[in-house]
Order: structure tokens, then C-alpha cells, then sequence
């Protein structure tokens, strides 16, 4: 056995996609398909008889342009934002829960009856079909469990307030006490269907009648689009037109409680300034008398206008300056919405007003964000932020403005300095006479101002619109914007196909075991002898219907000649042929295959000899019968002749060697010199000597038997050889300089699960075999081989 030469330049092979692989792919696990999407449907099913219809309505209000006329934070807002900005402003307030109390109050909503039918129970509203009246029910301590309530006659009927729990009768018109409640039912109650009840409160709608989505009708309009969801179609129309009417209601409310502030405002200021009026009034009328002074010099009747003209600019101004404070305490001290004074109109900034109302869509934003946030939250967080920074910017503005005021009330104070100068000239009488009528004046003239204040304030209270108006009331829609059955279905059959079909992808993603020939010719460059089909029966532990070649006329016989035949290919010119087989690791069917090739090549009368040098854990004696007690291990240490060591079963015509007992060196005992020249011995008296080896990813036992050998045979079985394995034989080829392994694909079976989706071409792009095979795919069932497999639409036919 000379040494082989250095192994060839092999190309790598084109493989392309191959669309009907890809499809048998699915095929094969077509119930897995069908499972995932019987699931899908059953849960779909489920769904549709227990999930209740969502159903939505619509109205429209108009916002309404601000009356300038009118003092307010919306009135300033409106000039500032744009419509957009408003309408999502007014949003937070609809959404509000005064507005949202106010409007669940003027429904029926104290108790709610329900119909049970055969799978849901929806509610009856608007319907009654018995009556209750409630006698005494705390606000908030009461039980709010359903009570199922069953007609027993005429003049009874029973009520449980569970499932299963007791049922007590009671008389029509007859005081009932459950759950902190008293009550009584005046109408019968009907005897066809299941009726139930429960008692509520205002605060158990808040979530329900809270889900309204706001929008504009158009851009750059002044509609408002107001939706609401319910399951039941006239809850949502009646609860949406209260709404959208106590949200009227409630701006109205506010514009007009900025007015009712402004003259209460104004009133208190004028109680103060009238006393002072009387007395300043009663004091100069006695100093006239008690002096008997009736006029005044000319220049002390210009200082004593003067001197009253200053004053009641500083009155005016000291009340604009009241009005700043009361302002700059609200922006300190109230998390409310702001609201300015009119005492300040015209004064305010156009930057100030719209900081004003930056800040009270923040606070409305704010107390909407609650009912879904706890305080800590960081959405409750980032609010509060923005609304301390929009806090801090009024301030600014609001201490710019008082400077402003106090300036000008100093310069009036020095305006006034000079004139007390010139007072001060003036003769005592007169001087005393001038300060008594400037007072009084002052403050008719103060009086006079806050009566016009008054005025006007009383003349805006009384001309207060709402902000806004109703454009379409709410009617129940009865189309359901939830999916319909149908939708349902068809979205769960996708949902079932993809899962069905994402399965089989992820199992293929997650193997990691070589299944077909494609992915062996992907791995690698060593040439595939043959493909060595799944073996039909269930094999016994000593494998002998290997050794007897069962059923030779099926597929998977018709495999194992394929590879007889290649074998013939492999060191063409030597008359002997010594072969090892060998593989990556135990259980991949390298004994098995060893078996079946000596069988085969025995009956072609070619003389076969078998040799088990797996001197580890070798099973290839139990095909044969033998104890194992002696054989190649007692040879190769010079224990036994070769005579003593060789069996020769005469049934197959078949010369065996076992591996013999366990020595304490095994791979020693294979690198022996008696190990080579056995095999040299056996040559010219065999036609193929076959050698069975220890895996040689294991151990490294096989490596003196393979570089001696005309033919190495690496076997790699479907299904439990990983893809690491395809890569060994190109190993030892590149490290022991061999040309002569080849590879043979095991236990190859019908599961397209895990093949590949592509053809090798061996027409194109070189390729890494030369040999001749088939794995006989899609021959079994065309009546060729004995016992083919039925297709499953062909039950009818007999064997």
C-alpha cells in the first residue's frame, strides 16, 4: 500500500435555490401548520362569543370666537394659538371630571340591569325591564356586587348576590336591605331571560365615560370633533350629548365667576374708599364752617387741582397694583387655573397672557394625565416641570409689570412733593383747606372710577355667551368599529399560518444536524460515494437483518449496492482493496454501514473480510454470535495466531475478526508493526478487507489504519452527525496528505423538514464529485420496490 498523493484542487460545486424544496419543506409539516391555525381559530372563536361589540358615536361643537369685550385667560389664549391649539386646550377640559360628574348626573346611572344570554351578558340600558326604587344608599359604602335576580310567581321573586351563593325570596313592593342599601322592586320582574342589577355611583362612569378622543372636524377650523367608544350605542350618543352640554355649561360657569370675582373685587374697594369719602367730605365741611372760608386764592385752587388730579392717578394705579398681587399670589400659591383680574385690562402683555394660558393647558393636562398616572410617575413628573418653568416666566412677567406700576406711582409721588411744596407756601388756613379738599375729591374721584369699573364689569357678566356651541347632537351608531367576526377569522387564520410556518423556520434556524446531501456538499469538498437510505425495520441489539441484507429488493437495499458499486471507482487498480471506515463520533452508523457494504459485496462472490478495530467499545461480534473473548486485540499483542482470532460465517460468506477484549492500549496496539503487516497479510488473500474503526473525533485510535488504507470511507448519519462533522474529512486530507476519503451520507430518510432549499449543479462551477448516486427521493411508492409506502389518498387499496 503505497502512500497516496496529495489530494486534488476540488471546486467548490453551484448550488441554487430550489423552489419545490422550499415547498416540500412546508408540506412536511403541514399539520403543524394546520394545528397552529385550528388554534388561532379556536381562540378567534372564543373572542368573538365573549368579547362585546365596541361601538362609536359622534357630535361637533363650534368654538366660538372670544369676545373682546371680555376679560379672560381664553379670551387672551384665543387671540395668541391658533385653532388647533384651542381645540386640544378645550379637550383636557372636556375630559375633565367636573365636566365629566356633571354630565353622568343628568343620566339614569344609578342602577344598571343586565340580560344574561347563553355566553355574554350585556346591559339593557336605556331599557327597564323591571323597577327599582332606592330607599337609603350611603355616597360611598355600599356593596356594589351584581345581584341575579329570578321571578318565583306573581307576588315573589328570589335574589343571590353570586354564582352560587344563597337565594332569599322576597315580595314585590317589600323593603330589601343588602349591601348597606335599602330598596325595593315595584314592578314583576319578566319571566323570560336571566335578569341582574347593580347599584352605582357617579365616580364608577368616570372610566367609561372618560374615553373621548377630540380632534378638529377640518384644519385650520374652529369645529370640534368630539367621539366616544362603548359597547352599548345609546349609552355612548346619551352620555356624549351631556357632555358636550355641561361642557357649555361649565365655560359659561367660569367666565362668569371671573366677573362675579371682578365686582366683588370692586365692591370691597369701594366700601373702603366711600368711608374714606364721608369722612374726608365731613371734615372739610367743618373746617368751612368753623373758619367760615367760601373760596379759595387762585393759586391755592390750582394746587388744589393739581393735588387732586395726581392722587387719583395714584389710586388708579394702586388698584392696578392690588390686582397684580392678587395675580402674582394666584401664580404662587394656586395649582388651579389662573384667572385675571379685570382691574387689570389692558395692562397685561400679550406675552403674559398667552404664558397664562400655556400654563392652564398644562394644569388641565395635568389633572387628566392623573386619572391614568399615579403623582410619582415620570409623565406627572415631566408636567409638573413644564408648569414650574411656565410659573416662573409669569413671575418674571408679573414682576416686570409691578415695576412698571411702582415707577410710575413714584413719579406721581414726586410730582405730588412738588405740589405739597407749594402747599406749603400758602397761608395755614388755606393750606389746611386745600388738603381737606383734595382728599375729598380724591376719593369722589376714586368712587366715581369704581362705579364705572362696576359698570362695565356688571355689563360683561350680563353679556357672557359660552365659548361654544353644539353643531350635531350624538345619535347611536349601531356599526360596530370593533372587528366583525369575519375580520376576526381571517386575521387569526394569518396569525395561525405564520406561527404555523414561523415554527417550522425557527426549528430549521435552531438544528444543528446535517439531514441531506446538499448540506454535506455546502460543507465541504470531499466527494459523497453514496447516500445510504434509513433502514425499513426496527433493528434488534446484535444488527444482524443488516448482515442478512432483509428485503433486497427495497429501497434501502438498492441504497447500499449504490455504494458497492462507487467502491469500485476508489483505487481502481488494486485487485485488493483494503477499506476503513471510520466517523466523527460513536452512534452514526459507521459499524452498521461496514456491515452492510461486506454483506453486499459477498453476494456479488467477491471474497470479504471484516475486521472490528475498535478495540474500545466495538458491538460488531454480536452480529456474528461471537463471545468477543479473543480476537484482533489478542492478535496484535501475540496472544492468539490469526487462525485462532478469525471467524468465518459460511451463511454470508463472510471471514470476521473482533475487536477482542479491552486492552490498556488500544491505540498502541493499532500503531504495532503487526497491525501493518496484518494488514498486508490479508490483502492478496481478500478481495476488499474492511476495517471498522474507533470514531475519530474521539480518539485517535483510527489514524495509523487510515493512512495505510486504499479507501477511507467517513461516514456521517442524517440527523445526528452536526455540521462540524462534514468538515473533518477535509481535515485529515489537508494534515495526512490523502486523496482517497470519501464520504457516505446514513440513515438519509424521507423528512424534508430539514433540507436544504437548494440543488447542487454539478454542470456549472467545477464540483467535488465524481461518482454516480441517488438518495432516492420521491422513488418510494412508484412500484418498484417491495412493500412501497401507500399515499394517504390511497387508503382504499389492498397491500
Amino acid at each position: 500500500m503505497s502512500t497516496p498523493d496529495s489530494p486534488p484542487d476540488l471546486k467548490s460545486v453551484r448550488q441554487d435555490i430550489d423552489f419545490y424544496k422550499i415547498f416540500k419543506v412546508f408540506l412536511s409539516r403541514w399539520y403543524w401548520i394546520a394545528g397552529c391555525v385550528i388554534i388561532a381559530m379556536v381562540i378567534a372563536k372564543i373572542n368573538v362569543l365573549y368579547t362585546l361589540p365596541i361601538y362609536q358615536t359622534y357630535g361637533s361643537l363650534k368654538l366660538e370666537d372670544a369676545n373682546p369685550a371680555i376679560s379672560s385667560s381664553n379670551n387672551l389664549s384665543a387671540q395668541m394659538y391658533t385653532y388647533t391649539d384651542r381645540i386640544q386646550n378645550e379637550g383636557f377640559v372636556i375630559r375633565s371630571n367636573d365636566v365629566l360628574l356633571n354630565a353622568i348626573g343628568n343620566l339614569d346611572y344609578k342602577i344598571s340591569y343586565y340580560l344574561k344570554g347563553r355566553i355574554k351578558t350585556s346591559e339593557s340600558y336605556p331599557n327597564k325591564p323591571f323597577s327599582i326604587v332606592i330607599l337609603k344608599q350611603d355616597s360611598v359604602d355600599f356593596s356594589r356586587d351584581i345581584y341575579q335576580i329570578t321571578p318565583v310567581n306573581a307576588r315573589t321573586f328570589s335574589i343571590r348576590t353570586s354564582e352560587n351563593g344563597p337565594k332569599k325570596e322576597y315580595h314585590y313592593n317589600e323593603v330589601i336591605n343588602l349591601g348597606k342599601m335599602a330598596f325595593k322592586v315595584t314592578s314583576r320582574v319578566p319571566d323570560k331571560g336571566e335578569y341582574s342589577f347593580k347599584f352605582n355611583t357617579k365616580e364608577d362612569f368616570i372610566g367609561r365615560a372618560g374615553r373621548i378622543d377630540v380632534g378638529e372636524a377640518a384644519k385650520y377650523t374652529n369645529v370640534m370633533n368630539i367621539s366616544i367608544t362603548d359597547p352599548n350605542p345609546v349609552f355612548a350618543a346619551d352620555v356624549l350629548n351631556q357632555i358636550m352640554k355641561e361642557y357649555i355649561k361649565y365655560d359659561l360657569e367660569q367666565k362668569r365667576r371671573s366677573a362675579r370675582q371682578t365686582i366683588e373685587f370692586i365692591e370691597s374697594q369701594m366700601n373702603l374708599v366711600l368711608q374714606k369719602a364721608d369722612t374726608a367730605g365731613t371734615q372739610l365741611a367743618e373746617f368751612k364752617q368753623k373758619n367760615n372760608i367760601t373760596d379759595l386764592s387762585s393759586s391755592a385752587q390750582m394746587t388744589s387741582t393739581q393735588i387732586a388730579s395726581l392722587e387719583s392717578q395714584k389710586s388708579a394705579l394702586n388698584l392696578q397694583l392690588i390686582g397684580i398681587n392678587q395675580l402674582e399670589d394666584q401664580v404662587r400659591n394656586s395649582r388651579n387655573r389662573i384667572e385675571i383680574n379685570s382691574s387689570l385690562e389692558g395692562d397685561v402683555s400679550g406675552l403674559l397672557a398667552s404664558l397664562i394660558a400655556q400654563l392652564n393647558s398644562l394644569i388641565l393636562s395635568r389633572e387628566s394625565k392623573l386619572t391614568q398616572f399615579n403623582p410619582n410617575s415620570e409623565p406627572i413628573l415631566e408636567l409638573n416641570r413644564q408648569i414650574n418653568e411656565a410659573k416662573a416666566a409669569i413671575r418674571n412677567n408679573i414682576r416686570a409689570l409691578k415695576e412698571r406700576q411702582l415707577k410710575s406711582i413714584g413719579l406721581i409721588n414726586s410730582q405730588l412733593g412738588q405740589a405739597q411744596q407749594t402747599l406749603n407756601q400758602l397761608p395755614s388756613k388755606e393750606k389746611k383747606y386745600v388738603q381737606y379738599e383734595s382728599n375729598t375729591a380724591v376719593n369722589n374721584e376714586v368712587l366715581k372710577l369704581l362705579r364705572q369699573k362696576k359698570l362695565e364689569a356688571e355689563m360683561n357678566a350680563a353679556a357672557v355667551v359660552p365659548g361654544a356651541s353644539i353643531v350635531n347632537l350624538a345619535y347611536p351608531n349601531h356599526n360596530e368599529i370593533s372587528a366583525g367576526p369575519s375580520k376576526i377569522y381571517s386575521f387569526a387564520a394569518m396569525i395561525g399560518l405564520s406561527c404555523g410556518i414561523g415554527l417550522i423556520l425557527l426549528v430549521r434556524f435552531l438544528n444543528p444536524y446535517i439531514y441531506d446531501k446538499e448540506t454535506v456538499e455546502g460543507l465541504t469538498n470531499t466527494p459523497i460515494i453514496g447516500v445510504i437510505r434509513k433502514f425499513p425495520d426496527y433493528i434488534d441489539k446484535d444488527s444482524r437483518q443488516a448482515l442478512s441484507l432483509a428485503k433486497p429488493k427495497s429501497v434501502f437495499a438498492e441504497s447500499v449496492r449504490s455504494v458497492r458499486t462507487n467502491l469500485s471507482f476508489l483505487a481502481a487498480n488494486k485487485k485488493s482493496k483494503t477499506i476503513c471506515v471510520t466517523s466523527e463520533v460513536s452512534g452514526e452508523g459507521k459499524s452498521f454501514v461496514t456491515v452492510n457494504l461486506a454483506g453486499t459485496l459477498a453476494l456479488i462472490d467477491k471474497k470479504v473480510i471484516l475486521i472490528a478495530a475498535d478495540l474500545r467499545r466495538s458491538k460488531l461480534h454480536k452480529v456474528f454470535g461471537s463471545d468477543n473473548k479473543i480476537g484482533l486485540s489478542s492478535y496484535l499483542s501475540g496472544q492468539k495466531t490469526l487462525e485462532e482470532v478469525m471467524i468465518h460465517d459460511s451463511i454470508h460468506n463472510i471471514d470476521f475478526i473482533p475487536s477482542g477484549p479491552v486492552p490498556p492500549n488500544p491505540s498502541e496496539l493499532l500503531h504495532t508493526e503487526n497491525m501493518k503487516e496484518l494488514l498486508n497479510l490479508l490483502a492478496p488473500r481478500y478481495d476488499y478487507v474492511l476495517v471498522d474503526t474507533a470514531p475519530v473525533g474521539l480518539v485517535s485510535d483510527a489514524i495509523p489504519l487510515i493512512r495505510q488504507s486504499d479507501v477511507n470511507l467517513f461516514v456521517i448519519r442524517s440527523g445526528k452527525s452536526q455540521f462540524r462533522a462534514a468538515a473533518i474529512p477535509e481535515r485529515l486530507s489537508r494534515e495526512y496528505g490523502l486523496s482517497n476519503l470519501a464520504i457516505v451520507l446514513n440513515a438519509f430518510g424521507d423528512d424534508a423538514l430539514h433540507s436544504n432549499y437548494y440543488t447542487t449543479d454539478y454542470s456549472r462551477g467545477g464540483g467535488n464529485s465524481t461518482y454516480y448516486y441517488s438518495d432516492y427521493s420521491g422513488y418510494a411508492g412508484s412500484g418498484y420496490y417491495d412493500e412501497d409506502p401507500k399515499k394517504w389518498w390511497e387508503f382504499w387499496k389492498k397491500k
